[in-house]
């Protein structure tokens, strides 16, 4: 009897744990879509502007702000869409 209770209640905290991992992951992709929705401008004035003063789009070429791209996304944790599309509005603004 002893060991039917202890396997009860080991199925009943994994499927305790189960469902907050269920619950975590689809409030994840829920804030995912949020920012998936965002324009280069939005997420630019977001993530750039928290850490530093970000210079003028036209302050650089559009291959440099390709390279400043690439370095930023990992010190911001940008996604590669996010880094994409700051790029782009970055690219597109300077002309």
């Amino acid at each position: 009897m002893k060991s039917t209770n202890t396997l009860y209640k080991r199925f009943a905290i994994a499927g305790i744990g189960l469902f907050i991992i269920i619950v975590l992951f689809s409030t994840g992709c829920v804030e995912s879509k949020k920012i998936a929705m965002k324009s280069g401008v939005q997420l630019w004035a977001e993530n750039c502007q928290r850490c530093h003063n970000a210079p003028s789009p036209g302050s650089f070429s559009a291959s440099q702000w390709e390279t400043i791209g690439m370095h930023m996304q990992s010190r911001a944790l940008l996604t590669e869409n996010e880094k994409n599309k700051i790029v782009a509005f970055l690219q597109s603004s300077g002309r």
